[in-house]
């Protein structure tokens, strides 16, 4: 039975779950259960913390885990990234007293607060930059207002946070995360590779619909370079055997213009359907 960890509350959980349902898994309907059985396909859910995902997965306990990538590399265990899973995006980025700094270059011999210190040290190690690193486990940001560093190195997303603590975001981001599938380092366990099948049907769900149309055979080349799908369009013949039928995937942002294209084309009947599950 496959044993996978999946993130218990915060940013992370409700996506995971939402996903595995969407593959077809059984998933929790009370917040407080810890450990849950899908005997239909023979895995079994473990609901953690997500930063204790990493460890439970780098250690052997668990096969495989579903973590944001900024909290694997913070735990600096033996796991690998196996799949981007597509939500929780995230930037890492330092920041500090509105013109105080204005490159990374200045954080030589500065104290720095973090609550991901193990991804903070291999960053300033990779670029030879000696800091004090300050571990705190959130209100991040207070840390410069009460003396105990002179920046920091944090999550955003909106900024507001930092600005309102008279702080500003300077120099490159030091990560861009997401969440994502991890597997420990070195293994392939054959019995998540129908996991990850699983899940990279619901990403392609996600992104593409199925768009159907009709049009002259003529015109069917350059219908085609409208809707190449994943492979090629399906063609198909009608009753007037001037016109066939074509059904391709399209990627969902772009479904609006590409239906506008295809009517100042000439196609007619152009439909678009949602697309629940798939394998490619």
């Amino acid at each position: 039975m496959l044993r996978v960890a999946v993130p218990n509350k915060g940013s992370l959980s409700e996506a995971a779950s939402a996903m595995l349902s969407e593959a077809g898994y059984r998933q929790r309907r009370d917040s407080r259960e810890l450990v849950m059985v899908d005997p239909d396909n023979d895995i079994e859910f473990f609901f953690l913390r997500p930063r204790d995902i990493a460890v439970y997965v780098g250690q052997g306990t668990l096969d495989v885990g579903i973590t944001g990538r900024d909290l694997l590399l913070d735990a600096e265990v033996e796991a690998d990234e196996l799949l981007e899973l597509g939500f929780a995006a995230s930037t890492f980025r330092f920041a500090g007293p509105v013109g105080d700094f204005t490159s990374v270059d200045q954080l030589e011999g500065k104290r720095l607060a973090t609550s991901y210190d193990g991804l903070l040290r291999g960053y300033l190690a990779e670029r030879g930059i000696n800091a004090s690193v300050v571990r705190l486990d959130g209100a991040v940001e207070s840390s410069v207002r009460l003396g105990v560093a002179d920046a920091i190195a944090d999550v955003v997303e909106t900024g507001n946070t930092l600005r309102a603590a008279g702080m500003e975001i300077f120099g490159e981001p030091i990560l861009h995360s997401a969440s994502v599938l991890i597997g420990r380092r070195g293994e392939r366990n054959p019995a998540a590779e129908v996991l990850i099948r699983r899940l990279k049907g619901v990403l392609v769900a996600r992104q593409y619909v199925l768009m159907d149309y009709d049009i002259r055979k003529e015109l069917v080349e350059a219908a085609a370079a409208l809707t190449p799908g994943l492979e090629s369009p399906t063609v198909s013949p009608l009753r007037d055997s001037d016109w066939v039928a074509v059904r391709s995937m399209v990627p969902k942002r772009d479904t609006n213009r590409i239906m506008d294209e295809l009517y100042d084309l000439g196609a007619r009947a152009i439909l678009v359907s949602s697309i629940h599950a798939c394998r490619i």
